[in-house]
């Protein structure tokens, strides 16, 4: 039976996820929520890593053709995170301090980016 392609690009996904919540957790981060969605996008894992919120996009790729999974976060989708996050944190009275990281899994390899969108006021 072949399966719909959609469905099994979240499927993968959802094993990306998985893996990146994984090894986030083994690094000392707390899950605060996953799969946050909102009118404006959708943000992967916002976890929390010492005093920080920080907003995850986990991206994965099975080759490393094309630059990889970290390379596939273009300038509209780090925009999307932003407006969402943005969305995210009006829930907050006091502004938490926070950060943007990229969890890109390349076949097997895991590669945590820290502070890699910056979110630049206008």
């Amino acid at each position: 039976m072949n399966l719909p392609f959609r469905f099994d690009k979240q499927v993968l996904g959802q094993a990306g996820e998985d893996a990146a919540l994984q090894y986030l957790t083994q690094q000392g981060l707390v899950l605060v929520e996953r799969n946050f969605r909102c009118r404006r996008g959708e943000i992967d894992l916002i976890m929390q890593h010492h005093d920080e919120l920080v907003f995850i996009e986990v991206r994965k790729r099975a080759y490393r053709y094309y630059g990889g999974a970290a390379a596939s976060v273009t300038p509209a989708k780090r925009a999307r995170l932003i407006s969402a996050a943005k969305i995210y944190l009006q829930r907050y009275k006091t502004m938490p301090a926070c950060r943007f990281d990229v969890v890109a899994i390349d076949g097997g390899a895991i590669s945590w980016l820290r502070n890699a969108i910056e979110a630049i006021e206008s």
